[in-house]
């Protein structure tokens, strides 16, 4: 059982003594003070907390608290709400800065250029976007805000327009930094081709490539950097290709004892440092062992798994992006992991048929890591109906979102109209780990046993 004064002091509400629920001299009862709303199914209640349901009216307006703020200070407030409390009781040593990916959008800025690199204030809804550069926000490493601000010397020196909305033309769109621990850096710009010819989009290359290789950009000292031609807001690599313009075609990343490899479309925990915390909090819930098989849904770059195979009997990896499916074999391999296969493809498509042909005689430990939309319904069903998982640990970025459906699904009683015949999962343990310092969010640990 992870300490329980270590991952609690971790998350970012618990941070301010004025919200205190307990003495900080006095370590808390875990089963009494978060785990006890777990278990009585309140465990939102603590996400609430940290993060209040507003009134429609007051979630509009809470971008412009303050008309007397600096342009700066309203951004941190939206993008770090944090930002001003104090972090002495955070154990972890990187609290600011902590990002390892970054994406930055280009638009008007408080000034009206349309040539500005920078997070958004305000709502497309309400027609008040502005673009305000974010090199003051506080979870923001210093390269990240270099290379966004030598994009902007880029965007504002360059003949081409921005794409600010796609019929209205225009070509430089955002821009995507990811840095590792060793100090590399790869740099991500998307554009959108318009009408241009094949030759006038080489052009357009040569030009970027030169100004971060040759020009002012190359004090950035970018390992690499990376084009996409999209004309989509978002777009994968199978859809439209990442071109490698120069550099290395990955970043390494070190974590947990194994040398892990990461494409421009993989995905990574944000937070490196929070991410090990995390993945240790999960291999404890877990308690897999070398009579289990570790399925690990939603994988990304098979981290978890990996890092967990050593105490398994087989992992099985499933996950939609096809190059963090291929970085996860290059792991596996570099690091001498023989006792993992990874599966490319939609879960719900890929995972009845992959505990079809599991043996009965194994137990299954299963780990799921979905984005904010939480599980299909199929995958749910999967898990629910298959009798070897009695263990099932959830992590959620947003429990209080999509993800509760997915926690009625499967600990509701038998339902035959969802499909649902498997017995009910009941919920033990809920711990959270603060891997977003400055901001209302954290990642919820939920254990799953039945």
């Amino acid at each position: 059982m992870p300490n329980p004064r270590l991952l609690l002091s971790r998350v970012g509400f618990f941070s301010n003594p004025r919200l205190l629920p307990w003495d900080t001299a006095k370590p808390p009862d875990l089963s009494q003070s978060f785990l006890g709303r777990a278990h009585e199914g309140n465990f939102t209640g603590v996400i609430v907390t940290k993060h209040p349901r507003q009134h429609k009216y007051q979630k509009k307006q809470r971008h412009f608290i303050s008309l007397h703020d600096s342009w700066q200070e309203r951004l941190a407030d939206v993008v770090t709400p944090l930002w001003r409390l104090s972090y002495e009781e955070q154990l972890k040593p990187i609290i600011d800065g902590y990002r390892n990916k970054s994406t930055f959008s280009v638009n008007r800025g408080p000034d009206g250029n349309p040539k500005t690199v920078g997070y958004y204030l305000g709502t497309w809804r309400d027609g008040n976007i502005v673009c305000v550069p974010c090199s003051h926000l506080k979870n923001i490493p210093e390269k990240h805000s270099q290379v966004a601000q030598y994009y902007e010397v880029f965007l504002r020196q360059s003949s081409v327009e921005p794409c600010l909305l796609f019929h209205e033309g225009g070509h430089w769109r955002e821009l995507t930094v990811r840095t590792n621990s060793q100090g590399h850096t790869m740099a991500i710009i998307t554009f959108h081709p318009q009408g241009l010819s094949q030759e006038e989009l080489c052009a357009q290359k040569v030009t970027l490539k030169d100004f971060f290789t040759q020009g002012p950009g190359a004090v950035c000292e970018l390992t690499s950097l990376y084009f996409q031609e999209s004309t989509m807001t978002r777009c994968s690599h199978q859809q439209s290709p990442y071109q490698l313009l120069f550099g290395e075609p990955h970043i390494f990343e070190d974590l947990l004892g194994l040398k892990i490899r990461i494409s421009p479309d993989a995905f990574f925990q944000i937070n490196t440092a929070g991410a090990e915390l995390l993945y240790q909090t999960i291999g404890e819930l877990s308690g897999v062992n070398s009579n289990s098989i570790l399925l690990d849904i939603c994988c990304g770059t098979g981290v978890i798994g990996l890092s967990l195979a050593q105490c398994a009997s087989q992992v099985l990896g499933v996950e939609l992006v096809e190059q963090a499916v291929d970085d996860a074999r290059w792991t596996a391999a570099f690091n001498g992991v023989t006792n993992c296969e990874f599966h490319a493809g939609r879960a719900e498509k890929i995972l009845p048929q992959l505990l079809r042909s599991q043996k009965d005689e194994k137990l299954i430990v299963a780990v799921v890591n979905p984005a904010r939309a939480g599980l299909h319904h199929q995958v749910v069903q999967a898990i629910r109906n298959c009798g070897a998982i009695r263990t099932l640990v959830f992590v959620s970025c947003k429990p209080h979102g999509e993800s509760m459906r997915n926690f009625i699904e499967l600990c509701c009683p038998p339902n035959s109209a969802k499909k649902l015949l498997g017995e009910p999962f009941v919920l033990r343990q809920a711990v959270p780990v603060d891997l977003f310092p400055h901001t209302p969010h954290c990642e919820l640990v939920l254990l799953f046993t039945r």
